[in-house]
């Protein structure tokens, strides 16, 4: 499985046609196809970053990821 650091993952950003990648608890999930990411943005958050902190005021859970693809591990 691919190792992203945080600089490597923040070039995942969903813009320009890169795809969107965000981390939760040191995985790292591929976002693009999903329509609540269009454009790399889900409401305020931005793909390419470790949303881990920010995620505990979702009002949703982890579960949410279950229907995207792991593609790494983010390396702290």
């Amino acid at each position: 499985m691919r190792q992203f650091t945080v600089e490597e993952l923040k070039q995942f950003d969903g813009k320009d046609g890169r795809p969107a990648y965000v981390a939760y608890n040191g995985k790292v999930y591929d976002v693009t196809q999903s329509s609540l990411w269009d454009s790399g943005m889900h409401f305020e958050h931005l793909a390419g970053a470790d949303l881990t902190e920010i995620f505990k005021d979702a009002p949703h859970g982890e579960e949410v990821l279950e229907r995207v693809p792991i593609v790494g591990e983010l390396k702290t």
